[in-house]
C-alpha cells in the first residue's frame, strides 16, 4: 500500500512539473490561457488568422465560412475582399484572446488548423459574426458541419438585409 501512495504521488508530481513547463515556451513571462485558448498574433485575411498556442504559432481557418479572396497567390483581389479582412483585423486586434474549438476534421489540405472562434472577453463567436455582418459567406465541408444550420440562417438574414458583399458584389 505504501509502495501504491508513492507511486501516485510521483505520479501526480510529474503532471505537476509536466504542465507548468508545457505550453508558452518563449511567451513564459505572458499569462498562460487555459486549454481551449489562444491569442490572436495576427490577422492573415478574412477567414484566416494566426494564433500563438501550445507553444507556438498556428496558422488557423475559421470553419464554416468563406470571404472573398486579398491574398491568394494568382489571384486577384475579389469584391469586398479588403473590407472582410478589415473587418476580421477589427474583430481580432493582435494579443486578443479567443477560446477555440474544433470540429469533426482538424486540419484542411493546407495543413491549417481548422476552428470555431470566440473572443474570451465578451464571448462573441467570430464565424457568425463574419457571415452575419455580410463579410463573408457560408462554406459547408463535411464532417465540419456543427454550425452549418446557423450560419447559413445568418447568410439569409444578411443578404435579405443587403449587409455587405450582399449588397455590393452583384447580391454576393
Amino acid at each position: 500500500m505504501r509502495r501504491r501512495a508513492l507511486l501516485v504521488a510521483v505520479a501526480v508530481l510529474a503532471l505537476v512539473v509536466l504542465a507548468s513547463t508545457a505550453g508558452w515556451g518563449p511567451w513564459d513571462d505572458e499569462p498562460r490561457p487555459p486549454p481551449g485558448q489562444a491569442v490572436v498574433e495576427r490577422v492573415v485575411d478574412g477567414d484566416t488568422v494566426v494564433v500563438r498556442m501550445r507553444g507556438g504559432s498556428e496558422s488557423v481557418r475559421l470553419i464554416g465560412v468563406d470571404t472573398p479572396e486579398t491574398v491568394k497567390p494568382d489571384t486577384p483581389v475579389q469584391c469586398y475582399g479588403p473590407e472582410a479582412s478589415a473587418h476580421l483585423h477589427g474583430l481580432l486586434p493582435e494579443g486578443t484572446r479567443v477560446r477555440v474549438a474544433r470540429d469533426a476534421e482538424p486540419r484542411d489540405h493546407f495543413g491549417r488548423l481548422l476552428l470555431y472562434l470566440w473572443r474570451a472577453d465578451d464571448d462573441r463567436f467570430v464565424n457568425l459574426a463574419i457571415i452575419r455582418g455580410g463579410f463573408g459567406r457560408p462554406l459547408s465541408i463535411a464532417p465540419n458541419v456543427a454550425h452549418e444550420r446557423q450560419f447559413a440562417e445568418a447568410a439569409d438574414q444578411a443578404r435579405r438585409d443587403g449587409r455587405g458583399l450582399w449588397s455590393r458584389c452583384g447580391g454576393g
